[in-house]
């Protein structure tokens, strides 16, 4: 029978023993082939929120390149990729995401790519922001200004230096009189 299939495939008469090795190689390319790629697939596959429960109170910042959903009180500031916050929240410190959805409390000052403030939310503080979305009946008080890049926090230490010039010329202004 095996004869049979080599007459059947005159080309590869030489090559069959070529090709029983050949058709065992394959086989274990794949399989380290599929291992490698399940690490790479891994990060790719986007992970569940964290999420931080309405009875949990955090004092300290939390960073992550992830999503967070919190639903408790945290006292501290805030990094990361989607930021939502629970009606039940309270955030006392400056969130700074790429996304933020605010449907509770937050008293400092929000950084976002896109920041949306549902008909629930009741912000203290201000936003900086690329693009923003306040529905109706959001509670919203504080400055809102529009950045190409709102996550960038450089960008408000030249501000500050000017009053520092001027204190020091304060002090050298009495010293002349």
């Amino acid at each position: 029978m095996f004869s049979k299939s080599k007459i059947h495939e005159p080309g590869n008469k030489a090559g069959t023993e070529t090709d029983k090795h050949a058709g065992s190689a394959p086989p274990p390319p794949p399989r380290p082939a599929s291992s490698e790629f399940a690490p790479s697939t891994s990060p790719r596959v986007k992970p569940s929120p964290s999420v931080l429960s309405s009875d949990l109170t955090v004092t300290g910042n939390l960073k992550t390149s992830g999503d967070i959903q919190i639903e408790g009180v945290v006292e501290g500031d805030i990094r990361a990729h989607l930021l939502t916050v629970g009606e039940s929240a309270t955030i006392k410190g400056e969130i700074i995401a790429d996304d933020v959805v605010v449907n509770g409390r937050v008293v400092g000052r929000v950084r976002g790519l896109k920041v949306r403030l549902t008909s629930t939310a009741r912000v203290e503080g201000d936003i900086i922001h690329k693009t923003i979305a306040i529905e109706s009946g959001a509670h919203f008080e504080g400055s809102v200004q529009r950045q190409d890049d709102p996550l960038q926090t450089g960008q408000g230490t030249p501000k500050l230096a000017p009053p520092r010039a001027e204190a020091a010329a304060a002090p050298g202004a009495p010293e002349t009189k």
